[in-house]
């Protein structure tokens, strides 16, 4: 499982890159936009690493401050052995091994993780960022070859700053088809799971519009996962670029602008005070902090009481971040 995993992690990545770079470069729309002159095209720079003691690497593809994406970061990265620190497994304590064990913190574990993450932020305001994260862990005592624990996490989910209804079903509608191949039980269970976990409490709103998360999931054989996990993955293209495609190039205004950065910061608020892929990647021994902080956006900003006027577009965004929708 540990191979395969690290080989699907490493497909997606360059199946999404392409497919990302290819909206990049497409032409701009007569008339779209703010009305300034076209930006040129960005390239994806790609980032091979290995971990400092050698139990692992990766591959970071970061495109930055381009035509239609601010930025756009594809992570690939696969940790084989490194031992467990006891901030990580504290952070893993209620995990479950055989039985009715738990992780013990006073014994040596070693960990395998491969998993891909992303997060896109487009310029223009009409054009939602998107994020996703697929991953299969393993923790194994020293000096024993079978895992004491193993599992799968991850998702896909939306955060517009202007909503498009059928932009939100298109992308729910998707991941829904994808998790129906495996149980038909799965999208609306991970759904509400979504809107739970991508909630700012000290807001009161939720990230976004939602899509799938799970987590722990080891309730079925591991190949079986495996495939409903490579299914979810191979739908982002689908998921997002049309998506994307009919947004990048709409006009905006500079208060629309205004707005997506102030929406941004709400984004880096959850992700740097609530997010546990941040504070496990961290928690992690030597952590890659470059790749960890690249989910934030280039840019964002914060207004003292900032408050949409009623009935506004912005207004009706945050409508439907404080109560959250079905859209498939």
């Amino acid at each position: 499982m540990r191979v395969r995993m690290e080989a699907l992690v490493r497909s997606l990545q360059a199946e999404i890159v392409d497919a990302l770079q290819a909206v990049e470069d497409s032409e701009p729309a007569a008339g779209g936009g703010d009305g300034a002159p076209a930006r040129s095209p960005a390239k994806f720079r790609r980032d091979a690493w290995e971990r400092p003691d050698g139990d692992g690497a990766g591959l970071s593809c970061i495109l930055q401050d381009g035509r239609v994406f601010e930025k756009a970061a594809v992570l690939v990265s696969v940790v084989r052995g490194a031992p467990a620190s006891e901030a990580l497994l504290r952070q893993m304590r209620a995990r479950a091994l055989k039985g009715d064990a738990q992780l013990d913190p006073a014994k040596p574990y070693r960990l395998f993780v491969a998993g891909i993450s992303l997060v896109v932020h487009p310029h223009n305001p009409n054009a939602p960022t998107a994020h996703l994260n697929y991953r299969y862990f393993e923790l194994r005592e020293d000096g024993k070859d079978e895992p004491a624990a193993w599992w799968f996490g991850g998702g896909s989910d939306l955060t517009p700053s202007y909503i498009f209804e059928e932009d939100a079903a298109h992308f729910h509608s998707v991941i829904k088809a994808a998790c129906d191949k495996h149980d038909r039980s799965y999208y609306p269970r991970f759904k509400t799971w979504c809107d739970t976990y991508f909630h700012l409490p000290h807001r009161d709103e939720h990230r976004g519009v939602g899509g799938i998360f799970f987590d722990d999931l080891d309730e079925r054989p591991a190949p079986e996962l495996a495939r409903f996990v490579e299914d979810c993955g191979r739908a982002f293209v689908a998921q997002y670029v049309p998506v994307v495609a009919r947004r990048k190039d709409a006009p905006f205004s500079p208060a629309m602008k205004t707005w997506q950065q102030i929406r941004r910061g709400r984004y880096a608020e959850f992700n740097l005070v609530y997010d546990r892929g941040t504070k496990f990647g961290l928690a992690t021994p030597g952590a890659r902090v470059e790749s960890i902080m690249c989910s934030l956006p280039l840019t964002a900003r914060w207004e003292y009481a900032h408050e949409p006027e009623e009935g506004s577009d912005e207004w009706k965004m945050v409508q439907v971040l404080k109560n959250p929708r079905e859209w498939a």
